[in-house]
């Protein structure tokens, strides 16, 4: 395909992966905080996790957010193209854009979506970063086709929440990722706190060995199904009790349950509660209702016994 557009005036695109868990979020607020040098387009699959303090709202359509700063969110709704050409719209007010992926996506298809269509003509794929939660990288979390394609494809890997895990096994981590992803940047960071001139405008995608990566043959898209990754849905308008819930989480929550969120209604609270977990790490971060309370969460994991998870919660309620 010809190139009609000259390079400089492409809009870069980094692409954030991840697995379950990994940070990509908190790196993806850390950015939006930060980034000063340009105005910036997110795209997300859901608007949830991203913490944008409303002082800084400008504008809520349905599926786009603007803010003060010039940066604007907006969310994929199964069609990552016709995300970014929305984006492609307000090119005059938009210089930089990003797309986080979901924890379980192989990154390969969504670079092909700027490297293979008619988007390449506007955009420029600058990079493919994933980030990496050292503290849980097992052969249980990481031996899967999306999970290893997500490091085989990537430019950068961000090794994220290197406090939770001894330097001397970081650096036999890295070792290990080197051997898989051979000329990969890999860089260290807490809470997703880097330097963003490392990981932002590096043109590392199309200049350099990626290139010929990217036009491998790509995976089976059955991997999803091949892993065993699954989602179970939970929901009730009865409160929980928190002695019997922290005794799920203690007890009897799986192992193969790799990332959980939601929101909780405890019977002890009048508040309404934010959920989230990595691995045995949560946090639950309080906040006003402002519609009835009710609990909505999802478990996300490997082969998952949807039943017995469903039975547990039921019987961590109250009432």
């Amino acid at each position: 395909m010809s190139d009609p557009t000259p390079t400089d005036t492409k809009l870069p695109v980094t692409i954030i992966t991840g697995f379950l868990g990994s940070g990509k979020t908190t790196l993806l607020n850390y950015i939006l905080q930060n980034f000063e040098h340009y105005k910036v387009a997110v795209l997300v699959n859901e608007f949830g996790d991203i913490n944008i303090d409303s002082q800084l709202l400008i504008a809520v359509e349905e599926d786009m957010i603007e803010l003060t700063n010039g940066c604007i969110c907006c969310t994929i709704n199964d069609n990552l193209a016709d995300a970014a050409y929305r984006v492609l719209e307000r090119r005059d007010r938009i210089e930089y854009l990003i797309v986080e992926t979901t924890g379980v996506a192989d990154p390969l298809p969504i670079a092909l979506t700027f490297l293979g269509t008619d988007l390449r003509e506007h955009t420029q794929l600058d990079a493919i970063l994933t980030v990496v939660d050292v503290s849980t990288f097992t052969p249980a979390h990481y031996f899967s086709d999306a999970a290893m394609s997500q490091i085989t494809y990537s430019d950068i890997i961000l090794f994220n929440k290197i406090d939770l895990l001894p330097e001397a096994e970081v650096d036999e981590l890295e070792g290990h990722i080197g051997s898989i992803k051979a000329g990969a940047r890999i860089l260290r960071s807490q809470y997703g706190k880097v330097s963003l001139s490392l990981i932002l405008d590096v043109n590392l995608a199309e200049s350099g060995s990626s290139e010929k990566t990217l036009t491998a043959p790509a995976p089976s898209s059955t991997h999803l199904n091949s892993d065993g990754y699954m989602a179970v849905s939970f929901q009730s308008d009865r409160p929980l009790s928190v002695k019997k819930f922290q005794q799920f989480l203690d007890y009897h929550l799986p192992d193969n349950v790799f990332r959980a969120k939601g929101v909780l209604y405890f019977d002890e609270s009048p508040k309404r509660h934010l959920f989230q977990l990595s691995g045995k790490r949560f946090t639950i971060d309080d906040s006003e209702w402002k519609g009835s309370p009710k609990n909505q969460m999802v478990l996300i994991g490997r082969k998952l016994d949807s039943l017995f998870l469903i039975q547990a919660l039921n019987n961590c309620l109250t009432r």
